[in-house]
């Protein structure tokens, strides 16, 4: 064992963990982590219809918007990742700045939104591999075909996610790599086959006013209701803190991933907007609205380019899928190491021969099946099931960013002691920044409507659905977790914090 591994052993002992996981990943790995569940081209192919019906070019402007929002929560988390370098980072953090109720709060919204995410994403395969060869299009009904192929890719990402942390960091640094390569071959291309200037991004085309029930607020409507693309796209940036304790100096190659993840991903993002958008064929939101990006991009490029590219595309939802599902299980482990979950025991135990959770890897693969299993009927799965894991996640993240501010308010600083990453003197403003993005990106996404959730009784469904998560995870903590997470010193206020400097290598 190096020195490196000596000093992260030390480190992650001084929170009162043992060195159960395989610690080999390096700064690439780190970043591809937080890289690929932001994966700017499955959320760009999933919802970009969806956005550009509503608000049409001027979607650019919103995907700016949470750009700038995230960024204040990255550099945030950036901050407690510099401090507390443990596994299940959302968790870990509030468990290290709040009470032990918050601290698990955090954890179940987190894990239930990390799950539904993974399901949102598998189903992403429909958008694009249809595209490529009809023999994808196994069901003739959509819905169908889209349960099924994110199925397989379930069954996919839960086998590599059971061999280890080794071979799941190979195949994700390939997949990102090959994204990253993808998204800048598809902006070259669109910028060689522009057909209009710039200025497309302050037209509307036609979309904007008239938005049902929301009239009243004239475009704003319509931009709230697009926001949900770049909402759904820029988040799970912690993903490369997750994988903390399987990390190479975690304190120092930590924060410069959420950053560098999220800034790669805003900057590639807001250009393939801006010239896909110049390049298409039409702006026409019934058509774009409908057929998306896949529609640009062969009009654009052409058939055979075109479906050439697609292929870049379905290997960024693959491996986005994956990199979730590793997030979900080191979540899990997590809190199921701190007896935070039902069999706690068995869901912490770590495999000899993968060195990682094995049971956490299964169960996260079926219940997102599930997921997709139970919304088989409904034609809007994409938008319901997605708008629902973007809520319960930025919920999560505003129970951290507000810990924190509270935490700033008697005293705490993010001390550059070490050389780590710390905000200094602008720690209050950002943070201050991303607490309330994070309160009234949640409330614009809960907001009960027809055009995401369904008529009627449905349009309360996103209420209703984080609802009943809140309500039965708030239960089951009040029962049966309380006295349980005080044993086992969940609670810090009585516990001496560890240096920020235990274990690092000067």
């Amino acid at each position: 064992m190096d020195d490196q591994h000596v000093h992260d052993a030390k480190d992650l002992a001084s929170f009162g963990y043992k060195q159960h996981l395989h610690r080999s990943l390096g700064s690439f790995s780190s970043f591809a982590a937080g890289y690929s569940f932001i994966s700017v081209l499955t959320g760009m192919f999933e919802l970009f219809g969806f956005g550009y019906a509503f608000a049409g070019p001027r979607i650019f402007w919103t995907w700016l918007v949470v750009w700038i929002g995230q960024m204040a929560v990255a550099l945030c988390f950036a901050e407690l990742a510099a401090r507390y370098p443990i596994a299940g980072s959302v968790y870990q953090w509030s468990k290290q700045l709040s009470r032990s109720g918050v601290a698990w709060l955090t954890g179940w919204l987190m894990l239930i939104g990390d799950v539904v995410t993974i399901a949102a994403v598998a189903i992403a395969m429909e958008i694009v591999l249809p595209s490529i060869w009809s023999g994808f299009q196994v069901f003739a009904n959509t819905t169908q075909n889209a349960v099924f192929l994110g199925i397989c890719v379930l069954v996919v990402t839960t086998l590599l996610n059971m061999s280890g942390v080794r071979p799941m960091a190979i195949v994700n640094n390939v997949g990102v790599a090959a994204e990253l390569i993808g998204v800048t071959v598809f902006v070259i291309l669109l910028l060689v086959h522009l057909q209009r200037g710039p200025a497309v991004v302050l037209h509307s085309a036609g979309t904007g006013p008239g938005v049902p029930g929301y009239s009243f607020l004239g475009d704003g409507a319509a931009l709230l209701l697009a926001v949900i693309m770049p909402a759904y796209v820029m988040y799970g940036f912690d993903t490369a803190c997750t994988l903390a304790e399987e990390t190479k100096d975690p304190r120092r190659k930590g924060p410069k991933a959420i950053i560098n993840a999220l800034a790669a991903a805003g900057i590639g993002g807001a250009l393939l907007l801006l010239f896909a958008m110049m390049a298409s064929p039409t702006l026409n939101p019934a058509k774009l609205g409908v057929a998306g990006l896949p529609y640009i991009i062969e009009g654009a490029l052409g058939s055979t380019l075109g479906k050439v590219m697609l292929v870049d595309v379905a290997v960024a939802i693959f491996v986005c899928a994956l990199a979730i599902q590793t997030a979900t299980i080191r979540l899990t482990f997590a809190m199921a190491r701190d007896n935070n979950l039902p069999f706690g025991e068995v869901l912490s135990r770590v495999s000899r021969k993968a060195n990682s959770p094995i049971l956490p890897a299964i169960i996260s693969g079926v219940v997102a099946s599930l997921i997709l299993i139970i919304n088989v009927g409904k034609p809007q799965i994409f938008t319901i099931v997605t708008s629902v894991a973007i809520i319960l996640v930025y919920a999560a993240y505003f129970l951290v960013t507000g810990a924190l501010f509270l935490k700033r308010g008697s005293g705490w600083l993010g001390s550059s002691e070490g050389g780590l990453f710390s905000l200094g003197r602008w720690g209050s403003l950002v943070n201050g920044v991303a607490f309330v993005y994070g309160v009234l990106m949640s409330v614009d996404l809960i907001w009960p409507r027809s055009s995401i959730y369904g008529v009627g009784g449905d349009a309360w469904g996103g209420i209703v659905v984080v609802g009943a998560v809140v309500l039965i995870g708030a239960a089951y903590y009040l029962l049966f977790q309380r006295e349980r997470s005080e044993a086992q010193g969940i609670v810090l206020d009585h516990r001496a914090e560890p240096s920020l400097t235990d274990g690092v290598q000067d």
